[in-house]
């Protein structure tokens, strides 16, 4: 089996489970990014959210990127990084009063409001303040993702943004509210999505909507199309970096944008995840009657992905010398049955202590790891610091 190229004497020193982020990769992807992104003249926000590793945010902050947050947590760690508060894009159904003061205080670039509801607070805080909020207005689009129910969000039944039903009422409420200026509208269609067409229709239908909105006689400073762009799962030695460059291109020969606007975007899970693995060590290999359990010492406390969203990582041996393969169920140690992480998969002859690599982990992995059943957290390293 082809195996990720790890440092095996470093990592075999170093107590499990950690997550190993190779910086070089990131690094790599990050100037992908950038690139690409250039060639069209778009802004890039990076999503706190996938991963907020103080050392992650630093060397993204240095790479000269913006960020995409959905709490004043976010908003402090990306400060805390070296993020420019101009840079830097606020989301989120459930704004509460300090997070919006927060940003305010601060100087943020844009907030992106998801109700009417949330127009009226925002404005009378700004009002109290004696400032003027900017904010984007975030659609549903009603553009299907065709990705798990569970990360999709651009639809009319889902929680966040206004539906295109209500956008003229949103934008009615505008016109009355002195203390927030209207410089932007907003999408996000859902996360790991793999077919372009849905970046392409969602383009189509923000030119539609900006059609409606000069007939109203409003324009706009930017258009932010959001994240979403998939990764390779399957084969990440393969594909380490996201095809930004397809993903740019199929948004710049659609999108209509006026003199002097700008398109934004929010991309995490594909700046991230490839260059991060979930390094953990056999405990027990468990003979049953009809299946073979690997129970690892990392369970859905250190990566939930698995069992949240049904997700595969590719799972490597780093350390199995014996090249016959075996099918096993991976399995983690929390009393749950749903700590499992792969099932019927194969690998290399596996036995007590080998050091197993769950790949492509760098997105919502550490990010929300647990201290469920009284477990530790997962601890980080450094490809250039170890």
């Amino acid at each position: 089996m082809i195996k990720g190229n790890f440092p095996l004497e470093q990592l075999k020193s170093l107590p499990t489970p950690f997550y190993y982020y190779d910086v070089e990769l990131l690094k790599q992807t990050l100037a992908t990014v950038k690139d690409e992104s250039s060639r069209h003249g778009y802004q890039v926000h990076y999503a706190v959210k996938a991963n907020r590793n103080p050392r992650i945010l630093s060397i993204i902050a240095e790479a000269g990127f913006g960020a995409d947050c959905v709490s004043g947590g976010e908003i402090q760690s990306a400060l805390e990084a070296g993020i420019p508060a101009e840079k830097i894009v606020y989301a989120g159904v459930g704004k509460a009063d300090w997070e919006i003061v927060l940003g305010l205080e601060k100087g943020i670039y844009c907030f992106n409001v998801e109700s009417e509801a949330e127009i009226k607070v925002i404005n009378e805080i700004a009002g109290s303040m004696g400032k003027v909020a900017p904010v984007a207005l975030r659609i549903n689009p009603e553009i299907d993702a065709h990705t798990h129910s569970k990360i999709t969000t651009g639809m009319k039944e889902n929680k966040f943004g206004i539906n295109l039903g209500l956008l003229n009422d949103a934008l009615d409420l505008l016109q009355t509210t002195k203390h927030v200026h209207l410089s932007g509208i907003h999408f996000h269609i859902g996360s790991q999505i793999t077919d372009i067409s849905a970046f392409q229709a969602l383009v189509i239908r923000a030119n539609e909507i900006q059609d409606e909105l000069e007939s109203r006689r409003i324009k706009l400073e930017h258009v932010n199309f959001g994240g979403g762009l998939g990764i390779n799962y399957h084969h990440p030695n393969h594909v380490p970096v996201a095809d930004f460059k397809t993903y740019f291109d199929a948004i710049s020969a659609l999108v209509e944008l006026r003199p002097g606007q700008q398109a934004h975007f929010e991309p995490g899970r594909s700046i991230i995840a490839q260059c991060g693995t979930l390094i953990s060590r056999v405990l027990y290999v468990k003979e049953g009657e009809t299946k073979t359990f690997v129970i690892l010492d990392a369970g859905f406390t250190d990566l939930i992905r698995p069992a949240m969203y049904d997700a595969y990582h590719r799972i490597e041996n780093l350390t199995s010398e014996d090249e016959a393969a075996q099918t096993y169920d991976v399995v983690g140690p929390v009393c749950e049955s749903a700590d499992v992480f792969a099932q019927g998969i194969e690998l290399n002859t596996t036995r007590r202590g080998d050091l197993i690599a769950i790949r492509s982990a760098g997105a919502y992995g550490e990010a929300m790891a647990s201290q469920y059943n009284g477990r530790r957290l997962p601890a980080a390293y450094f490809s250039d610091t170890l």
